[in-house]
């Protein structure tokens, strides 16, 4: 009966540190780089940033009104959106929403690479490396800024600061400024699933700092394709939220 008794709890054992290894994600070798490497599928998108504990934007006096201005021009023709227009960089956060797939490469070892298929969009993660500083990056703004990495255990730690001005943090308008910092957290929370948790830092257009979070399938079935403004391009209908986002878009006339 004892026999039966040790067994059953290591059974049960076994079967907590199982279900403790699905949420925590999977686990590394003391002092070995995560692989987050692979093709990726958001399982949802957001034309409106998803913002983490829900709520509106936490946008300032000023913020409210270049957000205005923003949704006003868009619907009028008076603002383009130049990176579904002209095929330029969406911006951060925006690139990290696309419905489009995109691929994680680890190689070389001091930085991490992501080619986006949405507007052949790269952005290049420098590990280990200072955050450049304002005077560093002021003359050359990207749209999708400056990236600089380090790994917390399983998490990429991704910082990047020197944004231009002309992109939006999503698919409706919200605005940023050139001030514009974005830190993101993004680690396997399973053996094919990726999470981005990123926190927008700007002050001048919001009055604090607040997160959204993006999930992504590992989906190396899948190869990028080529994207072209204004020429057909991969089915995205089955990606959820898609749907809402055009209604959404043709009840704001845009």
């Amino acid at each position: 009966m004892e026999d039966v008794r040790v067994h059953a709890r290591a059974s049960a054992a076994i079967a907590a540190a199982l279900v403790l290894s699905v949420i925590a994600g999977p686990a590394y070798a003391a002092g070995a780089t995560p692989d987050v490497s692979g093709t990726y599928w958001a399982t949802r998108y957001y034309s409106k940033l998803p913002i983490v504990g829900g709520g509106d934007l936490p946008l300032t006096a000023i913020g409210k009104e270049a957000y205005a201005k923003n949704q006003a021009g868009l619907k009028s023709g008076e603002i383009a959106d130049v990176a579904r227009k002209f095929c330029v960089p969406d911006g951060m956060p925006r690139a990290m929403a696309s419905p489009y797939p995109f691929e994680i490469i680890q190689d070389p070892p001091d930085q991490i690479t992501m080619v986006h298929e949405l507007n052949h969009q790269i952005r290049v993660i420098m590990i280990d490396k200072p955050m450049q500083t304002y005077e560093q990056v002021v003359a050359f703004p990207y749209y999708n800024g400056h990236s600089v990495g380090h790994w917390e255990g399983d998490t990429l730690v991704a910082q990047t600061n020197g944004f231009n001005e002309r992109s939006f943090l999503d698919a409706t308008g919200a605005p940023h400024t050139d001030m514009l910092i974005t830190t993101e957290r993004i680690r396997k929370t399973g053996a094919k699933q990726l999470e981005d948790v990123i926190t927008i830092h700007d002050p001048d257009y919001y009055t604090r700092d607040f997160q959204v979070r993006f999930t992504y399938a590992l989906r190396n079935d899948v190869h990028l394709e080529d994207y072209v403004c204004g020429e057909p391009h991969r089915n995205i209908d089955m990606i959820p939220g898609i749907a809402e986002s055009r209604r959404a878009n043709a009840a704001a006339g845009r």
